[in-house]
């Protein structure tokens, strides 16, 4: 991989700038503050491209993903666009020898994955994913009252996340653009998950509600589930649930949590703000989870590529929550459980 002297001569870019979310205004701030220098916007929206000119003066615009490429010295290109065009984008960038960060999810399938995996080694440039909230105060608190032994040994860890209604009509909720109900926030919640059960994956067994809400959006046929289940068994004997739901008229109890992780001494439960530590003779913790640090994940890809430090967020370790997505989908539609390739 080519080592670059200081961070500021990493010239970084977004395929996207869309107005949802404004991620990527967010996104090439967070590389600024982590010392890279802001280069190019692609997007197909031209009044995008003009906002994004307003927001970052003098900043190189292009209305297609081959002609920045062609024309622009960027090296490292993030990619904010939705989940089905992930890998074809990402493989694209990486064929032109860019280093690549794509938005959560890494891909929407396994073989998505490991063709960027496999093309990203070719080419000895950096893949990685936008997991930020590997540094949510959440999770962060969670991993270390759980190592010091607060609940003891971890059972299992029930992820559940949603509420009763009707989806957007947008493509969020478009299953062949998306990847599914599972692939927004279920992403988030199996990488929490994954931090705290340090064990292989042996298999995945999905479930899946389906056509209820369809035929009220009009994507129809291609309307995301209406609930989905995934159990993950790990080689240690532990286990993971995971649960996104449109239909679950109790999924918003303060007493649930997002994740409920249960250990041989207590049950932890954490939202986004608070936990809650049960154990068994009645003692009870609550209180505030820590602040997050969302500007660690380019400060990290930035000390990687002029440091040499290791990368926190590889593309190996973006691709285990997508194998147990793409597990899981597959599993519910054969109505059995799959064995894991990728551990």
């Amino acid at each position: 991989m080519k080592r670059f002297k200081q961070a500021k001569d990493i010239r970084v870019g977004v395929i996207g700038y869309g107005g949802a979310f404004n991620m990527g205004k967010c996104h090439l701030q967070q590389m600024h503050k982590a010392g890279m220098t802001p280069l190019a916007v692609a997007e197909i929206d031209p009044k995008r491209l003009v906002v994004a000119k307003e927001e970052f003066p003098g900043i190189e615009t292009y209305t297609s993903v081959a002609t920045m490429l062609k024309k622009s010295d960027v090296n490292l290109i993030t990619i904010i666009t939705p989940h089905n065009t992930h890998a074809r984008l990402a493989l694209q960038c990486l064929r032109a020898g860019r280093s690549v960060v794509c938005e959560k999810p890494l891909a929407i399938t396994t073989d998505e994955c490991d063709r960027m995996i496999a093309e990203a080694r070719k080419r000895d440039v950096v893949l990685s994913t936008y997991h930020n909230r590997h540094w949510d105060g959440c999770i962060l608190e969670a991993v270390k009252r759980i190592r010091r032994g607060e609940i003891g040994e971890i059972i299992r860890i029930e992820a559940h996340m949603g509420g009763y209604g009707k989806p957007r009509d947008w493509w969020r909720s478009s299953k062949s653009i998306s990847g599914g109900i599972l692939y927004d926030w279920g992403v988030h919640l199996l990488e929490y998950s994954l931090q705290l059960i340090d064990s292989d994956i042996v298999e995945v067994t999905g479930f899946a509600k389906n056509g209820f809400w369809a035929d009220q959006l009009h994507w129809k046929k291609d309307t995301n589930e209406d609930e989905a289940h995934a159990v993950v068994r790990f080689r240690s004997g532990q286990w993971l649930e995971l649960t996104i739901s449109e239909i679950d008229v109790n999924s918003k109890s303060k007493d649930r949590g997002w994740l409920e992780i249960t250990g041989t001494k207590g049950t932890y439960l954490f939202n986004h703000d608070t936990f809650t530590v049960m154990t068994p003779n009645g003692i009870t913790k609550r209180g505030k989870n820590r602040k997050s640090d969302w500007d660690a994940y380019y400060k990290n890809i930035a000390d990687h590529m002029v440091k040499g430090e290791k990368l926190v967020i590889t593309p190996e370790w973006s691709r285990r929550p997508i194998h147990i997505l793409d597990l899981t989908v597959r599993g519910a539609k054969l109505g059995k459980s799959l064995p894991a390739k990728y551990k």
